[in-house]
Parts: structure tokens; sequence; C-alpha cells
């Protein structure tokens, strides 16, 4: 079995290529398109799927993942990576200068859509709490400043955090299922 994964991000390609290799082999395809606004995931990642399935006249998989902090009413969310280009780490953590809640959470939306029919999406999150400073050059994204929920070091201080991370290997695994099992 294989899929098509659209994505530009090498990191995220690496993850899935981890989490459904052999059992379904990822054709990776780098191409632009224009991302639904939207402060859902799912929303997001469906409305992708199901634009570039039928452009692409193939099936699609397509994911939407993002950081939202509990204090700055789930900022920046499904913007995260705009955010990260715009101000980075270091910005975030100005943001979160003096702020004693650092709650957070991780979450993937993965969107599959096979062309002419409607998307569907699978979710995954994972809890933590945003760093005090960044730490680790281990992952991609926020993982530097990412502490995940029962320990004590950011993602990025992890060497394998790709088969520690759990928000996006939830949602791929979820994927997985639901392809090996006919869907």
């Amino acid at each position: 079995m294989e899929i098509n994964l659209i994505t530009s991000n090498k990191g995220k390609l690496k993850e899935f290529k981890k989490y459904l290799e052999p059992q379904i082999k990822i054709n990776h395809i780098e191409t632009e398109y224009k991302e639904l606004r939207s402060d859902d995931s799912g929303e997001i990642a469906k409305d992708a799927a199901e634009m570039l399935a039928n452009k692409l006249n193939k099936a699609v998989v397509v994911e939407d993942s993002g950081l939202f902090i509990e204090a700055l009413n789930d900022f920046p969310g499904t913007c995260s990576a705009y955010i990260h280009k715009r101000i980075g780490l270091k910005g975030i953590l100005k943001l979160m200068e003096k702020i004693d809640n650092r709650i957070c959470y991780y979450k993937s939306a993965v969107g599959y859509c096979e062309p002419g029919k409607g998307a569907i999406c699978f979710l995954g999150e994972e809890k933590g709490t945003i760093a005090l400073e960044e730490k680790g050059n281990s992952g991609f994204g926020h993982d530097p400043i990412f502490i995940p929920e029962g320990s004590e070091k950011t993602l990025g201080e992890m060497e394998n955090c790709e088969t520690i991370k759990k928000f996006r290997r939830i949602a791929a695994e979820k994927l997985k299922k639901h392809l090996l099992e006919g869907g």
C-alpha cells in the first residue's frame, strides 16, 4: 500500500516514514497550496486534503499541527508555522515571560482524501509545558521549548524525539489503522 504525503517539512516526512513504513510506503510530494485559515486544525487538514486530492487526482495525506498555549488563549495554535517563522522560539518565550501557567499541548490533524470523495481526519494530542528557555537541537519546530507531560526535558533535548513524540504518531497510527483495515 502507498500514500502520497504532501509536505515541505522534512521533519514531518521523517516522522511519517517512521510511523507508517514498511506497511505503508510514503510517496513524498512537495507542492505549494493555499491553506484555509481556521482555529480548527481538523478543518484545515480536511480542506487541504480534499482540494489536493482533486487537483492531483490521487489519494493524499496532509498534516496540520500546532502548539497551543493555555495562558495565551491557545496561541499560536493553527498559526504555529507562521508565528515560528515570524518571531521564532525566542519570541514565544518572550511572550511567556512572567507567566506562571505554562501548560500547553501539541495537536496534529492528519487529513486523508481520495479524489472525488470527502476528506476524513485523524487527530492526535500531547500535553506538556513551555520551557523557560530553548534546550536541545533534536526535532524541529517548537521541540526545543516543549516539555512533554511526565518529563523534565524538552523534546529538543531527546535524541530520538520522533520516537518519543506522541501527538503526530497518534494521528498517523489512526490513519494507518484506517488504511490497513480497508477504510
